[in-house]
């Protein structure tokens, strides 16, 4: 039997405590009485109610979901060996290594909270969103408000039926819509062998095939390439049209996808994108990330 010294409970609460605010992108704040997170900090980052947490931290809840553990490991910038004890501590099974991760290394997660004015993203391996700024949703939308397997590119890129666009809340126009819809079969096809066994890849594959010929028609032509770069026009509806640039990085063999916004330094478009940034703040801090 667990000892209140390594239990689920203490084990979070302790996970917290280590965290200060600005690794996690948070603002310094006066008359702070720890070094860590709060509870509310910590729930507001992975998307759950702060009683949830209480709950956690006080050993009520001793069972959260997989999704819940993926959410609280990202949150807390565990490494994969700490998160894969959470699991444990959870009495789930770590993740296998043939399925897609959602988790983010610290190191990618300094990166990202350290770039607070830049819009950023993290996707999966087969393009599910996992991970977004203030200014990202400030830009395109809070994708908060999406179902989770919604908040996918792929499924952006390739509708099925009449399923809406999700990833983005104003119109957004690709410049080279054509190379990037290649560039996502491409990255899916890399993917799926990369990842045989994964359950939520299989599905997506599956929906996409089934319902849209247009992506049917690019798998059949099997190529195996990378998605890196694209340029987009965003009719934000603050600002107007802002022409960026959408530039992709990859990170080892996770293959997460870190995707940056940027405009031409010194132009309108890059004056236009800080505007957005400032203008779409207050609408992104009324919607945190659901997990629970």
């Amino acid at each position: 039997m667990a000892t209140p010294h390594t239990g689920l409970a203490a084990t979070i609460r302790a996970w917290r405590e280590r965290l200060a605010p600005a690794a996690a992108g948070l603002p310094a704040r006066h008359g702070r009485r720890t070094t860590g997170l709060r509870r509310e900090e910590l729930a507001d980052l992975a998307g759950l109610s702060v009683d949830y947490v209480v709950r956690l931290e006080q050993g009520r809840a001793t069972r959260p979901s997989a999704q819940v553990a993926g959410a609280l490991a990202r949150a807390l910038q565990l490494t994969s060996a700490e998160r894969d004890h959470l699991y444990r501590l959870a009495g789930l099974l770590p993740p296998a290594a043939d399925r897609i991760s959602d988790h983010i290394p610290p190191g990618v997660q300094r990166v990202v909270t350290r770039l607070p004015d830049a819009a950023i993203a993290v996707f999966a391996a087969d393009w599910q969103l996992i991970w977004w700024n203030r200014a990202w949703a400030a830009v395109l939308g809070d994708p908060s408000a999406a179902p989770p397997h919604l908040r996918n590119f792929a499924r952006d890129t390739f509708p099925v039926g009449g399923s809406r666009l999700w990833l983005s809340y104003w119109p957004v126009t690709s410049l080279a819509a054509d190379a990037t819809a290649a560039a996502v079969v491409s990255d899916l096809r890399r993917a799926s062998g990369r990842f045989p066994g994964d359950p939520r890849l299989a599905a997506l594959l599956r929906d996409l095939t089934q319902g849209n010929q247009r992506f049917a028609a690019a798998w059949a032509a099997g190529g195996v390439n990378a998605h890196r770069e694209d340029r987009k026009v965003i009719d934000h509806p603050s600002v107007g049209p802002i022409t960026i640039d959408c530039d992709v990085l990859s990170d080892g063999e996770a293959e997460l996808k870190i995707v940056i916004l940027s405009a031409e330094p010194g132009s309108p478009d890059e004056t236009k994108l800080r505007l957005a940034t400032l203008a779409g703040v207050t609408l992104a801090d009324h919607h945190a990330p659901s997990a629970q």
